[in-house]
C-alpha cells in the first residue's frame, strides 16, 4: 500500500486570537480521531496556526483502508436446516436477505449455540474519499462559543473562510471543505506577501509562507518573539515580564512578528506600577520591563506584525497610543491621595458586603475584633493588626481601584505608605488576600497573616451562620478557595490552634447576628475538615494516607500536617506493608473481642514470641512516649517500624484466641498495647499495600 504526505489548510478572516491555540489543538485531536476510527495509519502529524490560518500536516498515511471482512449473524443452526439437511425458511429468508447462495453460508460458535453466518468481503476505501468528510467532522466539531455565517452559504464557522487547500504529496484531494473547493493556492502575509501562493507540494508549505512573510508554526512564532523580547530588554539590563497567557494571545495576533521596544515618560513610574503593567498588559498587549529589584523600567516592548522600513513610526505611534492609558492611572492615583483612607469609612458604611451580614464598614469592625483575637496566635502586634484592619477595605472606594480591581489591597498598601503607616500595617493591606489561589504565595507580615485569616474566617463564619454554605454549582463567595487557604495560613505558619477556636473567635464578631451559633459551629467546623482532602490530593497525597489520620479526627490543621507528613513518610519505608497489615489483623481481632482492661501480666507470657514482642514494647514505649508529646509523628512511627519482625513472629507461633481464658485475655492486652502505641500517630491499618 503507498503512502503520502497530506497537507491541510483553512484559510479565514484572522481568527479569535484568544482561542488560537485551543481551536489547532481541537482540531488536530478530531482529525487524528478520525484517522483511527477509519482505519487510516500514519506515523506522525504536524499542526499550524497563525492569525488567518489553520493547518494540518499528516505524514506516512495509508493511500487507503485495508479490504476486511464483515459478518453477517443468521439463525441457529439447528433452526437453518430441517432434519433432511435442507435450509428452512428461516435460512432461506437470510440468504435473501443478504443476497447469497447455500455455498456463502458459514457457521460460527456463539456461546454455546451454533449460528450461521455470511462473510462479506468489503474493500477499503480511499483516502481521497475519506479524508474530506473526516477533516469537515473535525471542523464542525471545534470547540467554538458563537459560530457565524457569511454572505449566502449555510456553512457556520468561527470566521468567514476564504481557501481551502488539500493536497497529497503534489495532488490536489477534489473535494469541497467549509463550502469552498479544495486548491493548491493559499496566500501570503496580507501586506508584505498578499499575492497568491500555488504549493507544488505538501511538504513546500511551511517554507512557501516563511518566504511570504508569514511563520506558520504557533511554535516557531512564539520562540522567535521570547528571542526578540529578551534581546530587546537585554540592551537595557531589564527583564521583560511574560505572563503565558500574554504570550500565546501576542503570538496569536501576528504572522511575522517584530518586537520593538518604546518609552514612556519616567514621571509616570510615580504611579503604582501594578497599574501600569496591568493597562499595558491588557490594554495594549505589551510586554513590561523591570529592573532587578523588581521595579518597572520607563519601556515596554510592543510586537508588531510588519517589518517596516521606519519603525520609528511603529514605535512614535504605540507611545501616543500608551500615555493617555498611563495618564488615567496617574490622574486616579493622585485624586485618590486627596481623601485619606481612614475617611473613607463613610463610604464602606454605604455598600453591602451580604445583605445579613451588613456593610464593609460592619465587617470591618468585626476583622478588627477578630484580629485582636487572632494576635495571640499569630504574634502580631495587636495594636497593628486592629489598624490594619479598620484600613482594609478602604481602598475598594478608591478611583483606581474602581479602575483597577485587582489592585485591591495594593492599591491601600501605597496610600497607606503615604500617609506614614508602618510596614506592618501598609504591607498587611495587600497581604489580606493572599494566598490568591492554590500554590500561591502566603503573607510575610504577621499582620498580612492575622488580616489574611480573620477576613476569610469572618465571610466563611458569616455565610454559614446565614445559612448559605457552597452547593454543588454555587459558591459565590470562593469558600471552598478560601477554606484552603485558612488551612495554608494556619499549617504553614506553624500556628497551634484548633479549627473550633478558630470559629469561635469568628462568632464572637457576630453577636446576635448570627443566629444559632452551635449550628454554625458545627457546619463550619466540619466544611473546614472537609477540605483536607483537597488540600493534600493537590499535593498528591494518598487518599488512604487522609483517611489514616481522619480516624483520629485531629482537630489541629497543624496536627493534622503534621501526623500525615509522619504517615506519608512511613509509606515509604520497607517495613509498611507488613505493619500495615499487621495492624488490621490487630483491628480486626480487638473489634471481635474487646482486651480486658489492666496491664499484661509477664508472668502468663508463655510462648518465646509473645514475650519478646512484650519486652519490645516495654523498651520502646518510654522512647515513643515523649515523641508523639513533642508531635514529633515521623520519628515515633520510624521508632515503631522496628517492631515489624518481632510482630510477624507473634502472629507465625502465638495464638491468641487461645482455650485458656487467662493466656487469651493477656494475649489480647498485649495487642491493645501494641495497638494503642500506633494509634497514637494514625490509624495505619487503613494504608493499602
Amino acid at each position: 500500500m503507498n503512502h503520502h504526505t497530506v497537507l491541510f489548510e483553512l484559510g479565514c478572516e484572522e481568527l479569535p486570537p484568544k482561542s488560537l491555540k485551543k481551536l489547532r489543538d481541537a482540531l488536530l485531536a478530531e482529525t487524528i480521531k478520525g484517522l483511527n476510527d477509519a482505519g487510516l495509519k500514519f506515523s506522525s502529524t504536524e499542526a499550524y496556526a497563525a492569525p488567518r490560518r489553520l493547518a494540518l500536516k499528516i505524514v506516512d498515511v495509508e493511500s487507503a483502508q485495508a479490504d476486511s471482512q464483515k459478518r453477517f449473524d443468521g439463525p441457529a443452526v439447528q433452526a437453518a436446516f430441517d432434519a433432511e439437511g435442507k435450509p428452512t425458511k428461516a435460512l432461506e429468508g437470510f440468504m435473501r436477505g443478504q443476497g447469497i447462495t447455500a455455498d456463502q453460508v458459514k457457521t460460527f460458535q456463539a456461546g454455546k449455540v451454533e449460528k450461521v453466518c455470511y462473510y462479506k468481503d468489503i474493500q477499503g476505501q480511499s483516502l481521497d474519499t475519506l479524508l474530506p468528510q473526516i477533516l469537515q467532522n473535525a471542523l464542525d466539531r471545534l470547540p467554538i462559543a458563537k459560530r457565524m455565517r457569511s454572505a449566502t452559504s449555510r456553512t457556520e464557522f468561527v470566521r468567514p473562510v476564504k481557501w481551502v487547500v488539500l493536497l497529497k504529496d503534489d495532488q490536489i484531494i477534489d473535494a469541497t471543505i467549509q463550502d469552498h473547493q479544495t486548491g493548491n493556492v493559499t496566500y501570503g502575509h496580507r501586506f508584505h506577501a498578499p499575492q497568491a501562493i500555488t504549493l507544488n507540494h505538501a511538504n513546500d508549505y511551511l517554507t512557501a509562507l516563511e518566504q511570504a512573510h508569514v511563520i506558520a508554526d504557533f511554535a516557531t512564532r512564539q520562540n522567535l518573539i521570547q528571542t526578540q523580547v529578551k534581546a530587546l530588554a537585554d540592551e537595557v539590563n531589564a527583564t521583560a515580564i511574560v505572563p503565558a497567557d500574554l504570550l500565546d494571545e501576542v503570538t496569536a495576533l501576528v504572522e511575522y512578528p517584530v518586537a520593538l521596544r518604546a518609552t514612556f515618560e519616567e514621571r509616570y513610574l510615580a504611579v503604582p506600577q501594578e497599574a501600569l503593567i496591568t493597562t499595558m498588559q491588557d490594554n495594549q498587549k505589551y510586554f513590561c520591563l523591570i529592573n532587578a529589584e523588581g521595579k518597572l523600567q520607563p519601556y515596554f516592548i510592543t510586537v508588531s506584525n510588519i517589518a517596516s522600513k521606519d519603525p520609528a513610526q511603529i514605535i512614535e505611534g504605540n507611545e501616543k497610543v500608551v500615555r493617555p492609558r498611563l495618564s488615567d492611572a496617574e490622574f486616579f492615583f493622585l485624586q485618590d491621595q486627596k481623601q485619606p483612607l481612614a475617611s473613607r469609612k463613610d463610604k464602606l458604611a454605604n455598600m453591602v458586603f451580604q445583605a445579613q451580614l451588613g456593610t464593609l464598614w460592619d465587617k470591618s469592625e468585626r476583622i478588627a475584633k477578630l484580629a485582636e483575637n487572632l494576635s495571640q496566635i499569630t504574634g502580631a502586634n495587636v495594636a497593628d493588626a486592629q489598624k490594619a484592619a479598620l484600613l482594609a477595605k478602604c481602598d475598594l472606594t478608591s478611583e483606581l481601584v474602581g479602575e483597577f480591581p485587582e489592585l485591591q489591597g495594593i492599591a491601600g498598601t501605597y496610600y497607606a505608605r503615604i500617609e506614614g503607616e508602618n510596614n506592618e500595617v501598609a504591607q498587611a493591606l495587600g497581604e489580606q488576600y493572599l494566598p490568591k489561589f492554590a500554590g500561591d504565595v502566603l503573607p510575610q507580615t504577621k499582620t498580612g497573616t492575622t488580616l489574611a485569616l480573620a477576613d476569610r474566617l469572618d465571610t466563611l463564619v458569616g455565610i454559614f451562620g446565614i445559612n448559605q454554605p457552597p452547593t454543588g454549582s454555587k459558591d459565590p463567595f470562593a469558600l471552598r478557595r478560601s477554606a484552603i487557604g485558612i488551612l495554608r495560613l494556619i499549617i504553614e505558619n506553624q500556628l497551634n490552634v484548633t479549627i473550633e477556636q478558630l470559629v469561635n473567635f469568628a462568632l464572637q464578631g457576630y453577636g446576635d447576628v448570627i443566629k444559632d451559633h452551635d449550628k454554625t459551629r458545627t457546619e463550619a467546623t466540619a466544611f473546614l475538615e472537609g477540605r483536607y482532602r483537597a488540600k493534600y490530593e493537590d499535593q498528591g497525597v494518598a487518599v488512604d494516607v487522609l483517611q489514616a489520620v481522619q480516624a483520629l479526627s485531629p482537630n489541629s490543621p497543624l496536627d493534622f500536617d503534621q501526623r500525615v507528613n509522619a504517615v506519608n513518610h512511613f509509606r515509604t519505608l520497607p517495613e509498611a506493608a507488613a505493619l500495615a497489615a499487621a495492624n488490621k489483623r490487630v483491628a480486626n481481632i480487638l473489634a471481635k473481642e474487646a482486651a480486658p482492661t489492666g496491664d499484661v501480666v509477664e508472668s502468663k507470657l508463655v510462648e518465646d514470641a509473645e514475650k519478646a514482642l512484650y519486652a519490645e514494647l516495654q523498651a520502646i514505649t518510654p522512647v515513643v512516649q515523649p515523641l508523639l508529646q513533642a508531635h514529633q509523628y515521623t520519628e515515633a512511627l520510624s521508632k515503631l517500624a522496628t517492631l515489624r519482625t518481632t510482630i510477624d513472629a507473634f502472629f507465625d507461633s502465638v495464638m491468641v484466641m487461645a482455650d485458656d481464658a487467662e493466656l487469651k485475655a493477656n494475649r489480647l492486652r498485649l495487642l491493645a498495647q501494641l495497638r494503642e502505641l500506633f494509634i497514637a500517630v494514625a490509624d495505619i491499618s487503613v494504608l493499602q499495600s
